[in-house]
């Protein structure tokens, strides 16, 4: 059986079209965890977990167990003093990397890379990278380790 080109060019369409469905769209991802992140860490709105988080949500920073009941006590009990400003906000697929700043939890700001992955348009897995803030006067650079806004 030989393919024609209407059938390989209806065969591809197909294709591209199931995969561009299975990725959402980056931006809208991006767009979902801003909001997300400034609802629940900025406006310290504990409901934003239920709008914005999966059912099912897989945790992969040590400190802290799947699920997102977790993130609803959090916000119910924000330490004093507690901030959170975002930085810079990167999006590929349903990847979602997001540069803050975390201050309140400990004696030093948090620079924080948090990584999010987006499915059917709701936050279902996150990763982290953390370190101590340094002031911009102590680095090897002069460089500060986090900006604020985007």
């Amino acid at each position: 059986m030989t393919t024609t080109p209407a059938r390989y060019f209806t065969g591809l369409a197909l294709a591209v079209a199931a995969c561009s469905s299975a990725h959402a769209d980056p931006t809208q991802n991006k767009d979902l965890v801003k909001a997300a992140l400034t609802e629940l860490f900025i406006q310290h709105d504990a409901s934003a977990v239920e709008r914005y988080w999966g059912e099912s949500y897989t945790q992969h920073n040590p400190l802290f167990p799947n699920g997102r009941d977790v993130l609803v006590s959090f916000a119910q009990n924000f330490p004093a003093g507690f901030t959170y400003e975002m930085g810079m906000v990167s999006a590929d697929g349903d990847l979602v990397m997001v540069h803050g700043r975390y201050s309140g939890t400990g004696p030093k700001p948090s620079i924080v890379v948090d990584i999010f992955r987006v499915k059917d348009g709701k936050i279902v897995e996150h990763w982290d990278v953390a370190q101590d803030e340094v002031p911009a006067s102590q680095t090897a650079s002069g460089n500060p380790m986090f900006t604020p806004g985007e």
